[in-house]
């Protein structure tokens, strides 16, 4: 039996289903939502209601948008011939609030993992090879995770696309600003060394 009234604890096993809210947080929040006033339920109830009914994916890009396309597909001025690649939306939204890059993005939705069935056709290869048709699109940016996949995929869209006489780079990957190298792991020393930047010939 539960210490908690009914309605707060379907709200708290509700909030316990999110990523990386346990339970105890999960009453945090629900507690902290019972005792503020009730604006703040209803504009939290409304909220994920428009995000339900009006995100959905650029026809462009495949990035969350709530217009189609998106204010990155429709800005002119970054229409520059690079186009970055990335797994998901959380990828693209970490390069773009970081202000490095000014060019279009194209988000797969997932990488390569035949142990999990996941093949090209499960991603948004098909439509990517299309925008190289359409769009004057002159280096490709692969911005996968470092993870095996992330690496396969990397693979997998070098070949595809080396026949379309598109410079293709990978983002560097390597020890993080402010990292010790005693404690990195000897993958991430390897990338590192590997995407070396030669600072005189």
């Amino acid at each position: 039996m539960s210490v908690y009234p009914a309605p707060l604890e379907h709200l708290i096993q509700n909030l316990s289903r999110l990523p990386g809210i346990g339970q105890k947080s999960a009453a945090r929040v629900a507690l902290h939502i019972l005792r503020s006033p009730k604006d703040l339920a209803e504009n939290l109830a409304k909220s994920l209601v428009d995000v339900k009914e009006k995100i959905r994916l650029c026809s462009v890009c495949f990035n969350f948008t709530d217009k189609d396309p998106c204010a990155i597909c429709e800005d002119e001025s970054r229409a520059n011939g690079v186009l970055c690649i990335v797994e998901g939306p959380g990828d693209q939204l970490a390069l773009e609030e970081s202000g490095a890059f000014k060019g279009k993005y194209h988000v797969l939705h997932g990488v390569l993992s035949p142990l999990d069935g996941v093949g090209p056709e499960d991603l948004k290869i098909g439509e990517l090879m299309g925008r190289l048709g359409r769009e004057a699109i002159q280096e490709v940016i692969l911005a996968t995770n470092p993870t095996t996949e992330g690496e396969a995929t990397v693979s997998f869209l070098t070949k595809l696309l080396s026949e379309k006489g598109i410079r293709i780079s990978r983002i560097a990957l390597g020890i993080p600003m402010g990292g010790d190298l005693k404690y990195m792991d000897s993958m991430t020393l390897r990338h590192a060394l590997k995407s070396r930047t030669l600072l005189l010939p």
